[in-house]
This record gives structure tokens, sequence and C-alpha cells, in this order.
């Protein structure tokens, strides 16, 4: 039976000692919750209304169900889907099976993008429905994968994912190839990013930059960050890639692990060409 972690501090709101480290609920909750001894705690209770909702939100989408409360208290009706900016919303209800990974949906007239899937839910299906059904699946690579399948089959939605991850995701239709950005449509570029795994893909639309294992925010160091202790294929070919996307302009990055954030596009390019340059010392 999973307990409290002792270093949660007192009060209502705290992490068991089933926490696998997955980084989802600090993403959401950043400040609030924390990185210590190998895991998430709270750093200290919420109190203000914003607080409670990350909270919450921390809780809802926690694969372990480890983010808790000795409070017996109804979730707030707006904690999920969050809407990130115009037309994009995290879903939340992250999945074990893809380690916790943040998947978003994109409204748009053309028909509305699942990038990335979370574990099957109803509250994630009455989302989709109130938003007028689903399109595509756009899947980065073949760790974020979860219930991906069972979702295209509700929704009659078209999968994609690049054939060197294909075998993650077998039903799906619509195979990308080679390295050059491939346009899905007029408003949506797949581009391959060869490195964390060999399939990774990030797709652009609008301003809008979904980056899934490929790149992130870290609130830590309060800038772009890449991971070499998970790269599973080529941290060269991960480094020339993030390269590549310079020739892209995105203001938003939108991370399957990690945090999401959103800087002018200039600046936004200023830190990728920085990340780059340490990435090549590395």
């Amino acid at each position: 039976m999973p307990e409290r972690h002792p270093l949660n501090p007192a009060g209502p709101w705290y992490v068991d000692t089933k926490c696998m480290d997955c980084s989802a609920a600090r993403t959401v909750a950043p400040g609030l919750i924390v990185e210590r001894d190998g895991q998430s705690v709270f750093a200290r209770q919420p109190e203000t209304p914003e607080e409670l909702l990350m909270a919450w939100r921390a809780r809802l989408l926690c694969p372990t169900a480890s983010v808790r409360s000795e409070a017996h208290q109804d979730a707030p009706a707006d904690v999920f889907p969050e809407e990130m900016t115009d037309h994009v919303y995290r879903l939340g209800y992250n999945a074990k099976a893809s380690y916790g990974a943040h998947s978003f949906l994109v409204r748009r007239s053309l028909g509305n993008l699942m990038i990335d899937a979370p574990r099957w839910t109803s509250a994630v299906v009455k989302v989709i429905e109130a938003f007028g059904g689903l399109r595509d699946i756009l899947l980065t690579h073949q760790d974020d994968v979860a219930d991906a399948e069972r979702y295209a089959k509700r929704f009659g939605a078209r999968v994609s994912i690049h054939e060197a991850d294909r075998s993650a995701a077998p039903y799906a239709v619509n195979i990308l190839r080679g390295r050059d950005a491939i346009a899905l449509a007029d408003d949506l570029l797949a581009i391959p990013v060869p490195g964390h795994t060999k399939g990774s893909v990030v797709y652009l639309w609008d301003n809008c930059l979904f980056t899934g294992d490929s790149l992130s925010w870290s609130f830590v160091a309060n800038d772009l960050s890449a991971s070499k202790q998970f790269c599973w294929y080529s941290w060269a070919e991960q480094t020339r890639s993030l390269e590549r996307l310079l020739t892209h302009r995105f203001g938003w990055v939108f991370a399957g692990h990690g945090g999401s954030h959103h800087l002018p596009p200039e600046a936004m390019r200023a830190r990728l060409k920085a990340l780059v340059e340490r990435m090549k010392q590395s």
C-alpha cells in the first residue's frame, strides 16, 4: 500500500510513494510540486485558488494516482481541458503506458487535432465530443502512443506516425517518411526530428510547435532543454534535428515530457540556438 512520502509538508495534499517520477505533476504545478528524493512531492500546501487548481490538475493527470488529498472534495469543473493559448488545450489524464506524457488538442475549422494521446477516459471523450470530434491524431514518436487507437476508432480519426516508429502504432494510416518537413494541411507541418527515437516528429501549427520528447521547457533552468539521459537513438542526430528547427518560426513549445512555454518567436529562436550549441559541447 503506497504511503504518504515524508517530505510532503503537513496538510491535506500530498504525493504518495508510488510516484514514478515522470515529472508530469511538476510541469502543471511548477514550484508547488517539486522533485525530492527521486520523486515528486508538494513543496507547500496549496492556498490560493490558482494553487488549488494546479493541485487538482496534478491529481487528475497523475498516471499512478499518486497525487492525493485527505480532504473529501469534488474536482472543480474547469480542471481539464486546460486552455494553453487560443485553440490549444492540454488534455490531462496522462497515461502510465506513456510514462506520464502530456497530450494536447487543437481546435481548428479544418478538423480538430490530438497530439499524442492520454489514457482512455470518458472525461476526454466528452471534451472531444463537445469540441466537435477529432480529425487527426498526430503521434510524435513511439513512446507516447497510449490509447490513441481507441480514440481513433471512437472518432474515426486518421493516425499519423513516422515509419521508423510505426511498430508502436500498426493501425496508423498516414505513415511519414524521410527527414524533410511534410505539409499535412495548409496550416500544419510534420517535421521529422530523429534523435530521441529514430522516428521522432514535431508538428508545427500556427505559432505552436508540439515537440513530444525532443524539446521542452525547463522551469528549473528557465530555459529550453533536451535530455541526453533519455535519448534512445542518437544524441548527435537529435542535435542536428533541433538545429534544423532554427529555420522554422514558432513562439510556443508544447512538450510531451517537460514544461510547455511561450516566448516571442525571435527570443525562442535565440534560446533554441543556444541550446543547440550546448548540445554540441555535451
